[in-house]
């Protein structure tokens, strides 16, 4: 408990600065809101109407106390591209990314561990140069060309996938909201029907996640074994007589994981606020493309809730991380 404690009180100057910086650099986008959403054939005095219901007109360090206050009691604000409040529009869009991210981050973890670890065992043998180019093409493939190339051959070519249009077909109908998850809600009111819609629609998205995530993991974990089993304890185990698979899985895997433990929290948090491209190739209702929508229209309000609840995952996935090095690795329980 003394470690999280630790942890969350630095991680408070650091949510206060993204506070700071996320309204600074929301007034310094370029355009007007007020004449964006006033229209092309407004006058000026319309213009200013709707600058001073946005709150424009006042100075910056008006425009924070105002939002320092409103932040204090839950509110971010209203959209002013969906008409509702942030809170509710993220709360409605944020379990359809974190379904999509979970799922493409489960399937290259899946892959990526064994074959960073059977790389490791075997140096320098086709599995290891298999490894390598696998790696290297999932890395350099930007996720758009990735996704819109399964969508061409799954799709288009062969029809084993449904079209990409969001997380339901159109002869499927939401479940009830449960946790937020098409798929797990689906199967708790009992609507397997559903559930499998769910999981086709929600396949090509998380493969196209899954493939970008999976070469940085098996590097990582290929790099950590290695340097791991040409430890002196690992030799010692060895001399020891222990059996191959232990030594392999009880003591150099799970000392290999702490820096794949901390790239791991690092990818989903890069996948949770990047993976837009995928949520537009795939009409994936999820927060990335929800943020990258209010930022075209210069709409501050879903920007700043956006960055803020990403800057919020983050902390927390941080302070998950430090927990679980603890789980690992007692020696950083005792330190802390």
């Amino acid at each position: 408990m003394r470690l999280v404690g630790r942890r969350l009180a630095l991680a408070i100057p650091g949510l206060v600065g993204v506070v700071v910086v996320t309204f600074l650099l929301n007034r310094a986008l370029p355009g007007d809101p007020a004449a964006f959403f006033a229209g092309p054939a407004a006058t000026k005095q319309a213009i200013d109407e709707i600058r001073v219901k946005l709150g424009l007109d006042r100075s910056l360090p008006e425009q924070f106390l105002y939002y320092v206050r409103d932040l204090g009691r839950g509110n971010l604000g209203t959209s002013l591209t969906t008409g509702q409040s942030v809170v509710s529009d993220l709360v409605q869009r944020l379990p359809a990314s974190l379904e999509l991210t979970l799922a493409g981050l489960a399937l290259a973890v899946g892959v990526a561990l064994p074959v960073g670890v059977f790389a490791a065992t075997r140096p320098g043998s086709w599995i290891d140069h298999v490894a390598r180019v696998v790696t290297t093409t999932g890395v350099s493939l930007p996720v758009f060309f990735t996704g819109l190339l399964l969508v061409y051959v799954f799709y288009y070519l062969l029809g084993w996938a449904p079209a990409p249009l969001g997380r339901l077909d159109a002869f499927a109908s939401a479940p009830r909201t449960i946790t937020g998850f098409f798929t797990i809600d689906a199967l708790l009111t009992g609507q397997p029907a559903t559930a499998g819609a769910a999981v086709r629609q929600l396949v090509l998205p998380a493969v196209t996640l899954g493939i970008f995530a999976m070469a940085p993991i098996a590097r990582m974990t290929r790099a950590a074994m290695l340097g791991v089993l040409s430890s002196d304890f690992i030799r010692t185990a060895r001399a020891a007589g222990l059996a191959s698979r232990t030594v392999l899985f009880t003591y150099a895997f799970r000392n290999a994981m702490l820096p794949v433990v901390t790239l791991l929290g690092m990818i989903f948090s890069f996948l949770l606020g990047a993976n837009v491209l995928v949520e537009k190739v795939f009409a994936w209702p999820g927060i990335g493309s929800y943020a990258l929508e209010a930022l075209i229209a210069s709409d501050y309000a879903p920007v700043q809730g956006f960055v803020l609840v990403m800057a919020t995952i983050y902390v927390l996935l941080n302070l998950a991380i430090d927990v679980l090095y603890g789980v690992i690795d007692p020696r950083v329980r005792i330190e802390a």
